[in-house]
């Protein structure tokens, strides 16, 4: 499920039993990862071109913007995921935002590897401490997250 460790990034993969579309349909939106463990509603709101306030019943408001979408193998997100509220939060900039990319790839007709890459976290501005902290923190988490992806999108469809 993981790869290389490097001081700046994250990188992580999992093979989920479900067809590519389907795991597309779940990447594709702005801040599915927000969550404690499920995958879980969130409500969206419109924050500027390309951004979202990403509203999490737990966790509050996230700050995401849509940097490139190419269905159905990739999409990428910044978002701020430090300590300051997104209300307070300006531009997504590499100072104030990590990179998330989600690539897809078809393993067979019913499977697909999806991996994640967050980077950027040397250049935020938060302090030593913080940049590490969160880097830390979203090394477990993303492990977390594609466990939780796994389990939602190899449900029965609604």
């Amino acid at each position: 499920m993981s790869l290389e460790p490097h001081p700046d990034r994250v990188e992580r993969e999992i093979v989920i039993d479900a067809p590519q579309w389907r795991v597309w349909e779940l990447v594709s939106q702005p801040g599915w990862w927000i969550n404690d463990g499920e995958v879980v509603p969130h409500r969206f709101e419109a924050d500027g071109p390309g951004r979202t306030l990403v509203h999490d019943p737990v966790h509050g408001t996230f700050a995401v913007a849509t940097i490139d979408a190419r269905p159905p193998a990739y999409a990428a997100f910044r978002w701020h995921c430090g300590p300051t509220p997104a209300s307070r939060v300006g531009p997504l900039t590499t100072a104030t935002s990590t990179l998330v990319e989600f690539f897809l790839a078809p393993v067979d007709s019913a499977s697909v590897t999806l991996r994640v890459v967050e980077s950027g976290f040397a250049s935020l501005a938060e302090s030593a401490r913080q940049r590490r902290q969160l880097l830390e923190e979203n090394t477990t988490g993303w492990q977390e997250e594609l466990a939780a992806a796994a389990r939602h999108l190899t449900r029965a469809p609604r």
